[in-house]
């Protein structure tokens, strides 16, 4: 049996040959389909490299452009975080100050034993512990050693009963919020007689 659509030997041969010759009449230029005598297959993949490179590069941009900006964005959260702690700071210390008077002489009055009993000793507990939920606390007791980062020295006296600077009497108690020193405590400081 044979094939209708088989070709005899030679003729399949006559046809390689015949693919042959049309590549060579071509001289090498067969995917040149412009004739500016550019392979325009290499011409396409040439470009396709170009146009990758490219993207690449305006990605790597881009990437470094967004990294920076989120680098600014991150800065930016943390100032406004701290600055925002500091204006309430700011302001706790603002309001405390201007309680100042009220806060002197409530600690006067208890000095005096004034604030034993009655409504005026359960006000001004309420006012301290208001402000304590704020972070205010009062601060200087006789006895305390001197701090001059706490305590004011109003006037200083030599003492044989201290062995180093020590309060002697409180004035005016001092007042901080959280770790801040607001106002210190006004102090009359007992010195050892060597000093």
């Amino acid at each position: 049996m044979t094939d209708e659509n088989s070709q005899p030997e030679g003729e399949n041969e006559d046809a390689l040959a015949q693919a042959e010759r049309i590549m060579n009449e071509a001289g090498g230029t067969f995917l040149d389909e412009n004739a500016d005598g550019v392979d325009d297959l290499e011409a396409d993949e040439a470009g396709a490299d170009d146009a990758l490179t490219q993207a690449e590069t305006k990605a790597a941009e881009h990437l470094a452009d967004l990294q920076r900006l989120q680098a600014e964005y991150v800065n930016y959260r943390k100032r406004v975080d701290r600055d925002r702690e500091l204006i309430a700071e700011n302001a706790t210390a603002k309001a405390v100050e201007a309680l100042f008077p009220v806060l002197d002489d409530i600690a006067a009055a208890r000095e005096h034993g004034d604030l034993a009993d009655g409504p005026f000793a359960s006000i001004a507990e309420k006012l301290e512990t208001a402000l304590g939920r704020l972070g205010w606390s009062s601060f200087g007791a006789a006895g305390e050693v001197f701090d001059p980062a706490h305590h004011e020295a109003l006037m200083s006296q030599p003492s044989a009963d201290v062995t180093e600077p020590t309060v002697q009497h409180v004035a005016q108690p001092g007042h901080r919020i959280g770790d801040r020193v607001v106002r210190p405590a006004r102090v009359i400081v007992a010195q050892p007689e060597d000093q």
